[in-house]
């Protein structure tokens, strides 16, 4: 097993900063570009990280400390945020971000220690996870977002660079 808390935590805690230098001053076209229908463009990604934040994490951390393996996780509704769509600034999600993230690093520090790591919880899909399997997940969603979000800027200049298209990994789909 690769899983360290520690290093789990040093990712978690790079996302928000990371993010804000990626995304903030960027222009309408940026933000608001995607990789075709039905896909998310750079303020819905933001927007859903901010709602996984405050619904899905943590109360599903708590769960499996609190109550065990015979229960079935809170549920999370992954499109939350495709539901009310707000006006406001990049930057203002971000900020959200930033601030929710940051208090749920001090809770998982208070709360789990490494005795809890195998304690599991029922996921209404997979079956039995761990704690462990949830915090790395957790991780794991931060990197697949931010290489979502550099397709989709990717995406915007597919015409444009003509032939090198053939040399640009990004742009191949599979």
């Amino acid at each position: 097993m690769n899983f360290h808390m520690s290093e789990a935590i040093g990712i978690l805690e790079r996302t928000p900063e990371t993010l804000e230098c990626f995304l903030s001053g960027l222009s309408e076209g940026w933000l608001h570009s995607n990789e075709g229908e039905g896909t998310w463009n750079l303020v819905e990604v933001v927007e859903h990280l901010v709602e996984a934040e405050k619904h899905n994490w943590i109360p599903r951390i708590e769960s499996i400390l609190a109550e065990g393996e015979n229960n079935l996780f809170p549920l999370f509704d992954r499109y939350s945020h495709l539901k009310d769509t707000s006006e406001r600034t990049v930057e203002e999600a971000l900020s959200e971000f930033h601030t929710i993230r940051l208090a749920n690093i001090s809770k998982l520090r208070s709360v789990v220690n490494p005795l809890d790591l195998e304690k599991t919880r029922l996921h209404p899909e997979f079956g039995v996870v761990k704690l462990r399997e949830l915090l790395s997940t957790w991780v794991v969603h931060d990197f697949t977002h931010i290489a979502q979000m550099v397709r989709v800027l990717a995406e915007r200049y597919r015409a444009d660079v003509g032939p090198w298209s053939a040399y640009l990994g990004i742009l191949k789909r599979n």
